[in-house]
């Protein structure tokens, strides 16, 4: 009788197990963690609130980083007036950094015409006293319900600040100095920019108040390290861009004015190199425009 044959392959120890293949399951890539943000739903792109939560659910949940909002401003400038200093107050309460052009008014201006948040939970010095009282067991009133409820803890619902997305304002009232002064605003207020010109000479395609305007806040975004495609060491945030009232006379924007005007493109021409320089950048923009005066003169230049 012929003796069992024994395998001849590798030992045992030495075969890889039964469940082990060269598959290998891609994970997700991380993304970037900042507060008062959240990926989209629809594609996963990171998105932050405008400030209004109708208008978060009708443009698909909020507004994408690296892209920018245009407001046609009505004939007294009020609702999207409005509307720009809703996306301001947001990025106040999250804690993104700011920056606020405007010709008309100065930014620290604006900044102190922002609605108060409806919140019980901002940071700052009263509110952090106050809860510290409200924990103290001393000041606590003894509970009329059971007397097993009597020594529990008071329960806060209410979620830190900048980690909620999107938040409720009340218009009739106006938000706290101290918070407004925590914020880091970087302001573009045009009277104060001796390189800018309101009658424009140069032949190019942007006047040099446009061109002014976009090269300062180039500059910004390099120097404070909102420049996606360059690495950073430090924490990442956002940058909240707010233009107010571009292509009005007040911009040096002959369109609206002038049957033949010098620059009949600029304002396209700087809408197209801003979202250029958006598209990179861990950057988000509220542009309004007085369509109400420029619709007519457009159709003439085309």
């Amino acid at each position: 009788m012929a003796a069992p044959r024994r395998s001849v392959g590798k030992p045992t120890s030495d075969r890889l197990p039964c469940n082990t293949t060269s598959f290998q399951k891609k994970s997700r890539s991380k993304l970037v963690s900042i507060p008062g943000t959240r990926p989209s739903v629809q594609n996963g792109q990171l998105i932050v609130s405008t400030g209004v939560t109708s208008l978060d659910y009708v443009i698909g949940g909020g507004l994408a980083v690296g892209t920018l909002l245009l407001i046609e401003e009505d004939r007294y400038d009020s609702y999207s007036r409005m509307l720009l200093k809703y996306f301001l107050a947001e990025g106040v309460v999250c804690g993104h950094e700011l920056y606020v052009a405007s010709a008309l008014d100065h930014c620290n201006d604006i900044l102190q015409e922002l609605p108060a948040p409806i919140l019980d939970d901002i940071a700052s010095p009263k509110t952090v006293e106050d809860q510290a009282k409200s924990c103290d067991p001393e000041s606590q009133e003894a509970m009329k319900i059971a007397w097993r409820y009597q020594h529990l803890p008071k329960v806060q619902t209410a979620l830190a600040s900048s980690s909620r997305f999107g938040h409720y304002y009340d218009v009739s009232k106006t938000m706290d100095p101290e918070i407004c002064q925590a914020a880091r605003c970087h302001g573009f207020y045009l009277p104060e920019h001796s390189t800018a010109v309101t009658s424009p000479t140069t032949t190019g395609p942007m006047s040099e108040t446009y061109s002014s305007l976009l090269n300062n806040l180039q500059e910004v975004i390099h120097r404070e390290g909102f420049d996606g495609s360059v690495p950073q060491t430090k924490s990442r945030n956002i940058l909240r861009i707010g233009l107010h009232s571009l292509g009005s006379a007040l911009w040096g924007d002959d369109l609206c004015c002038r049957e033949n005007p010098s620059h009949g493109r600029a304002l396209t021409t700087f809408l197209y190199g801003l979202r250029a320089m958006l598209r990179s950048s861990l950057s988000v923009a509220v542009v309004t425009v007085p369509s109400h005066l420029i619709q007519v003169r457009v159709c003439a230049v085309h």
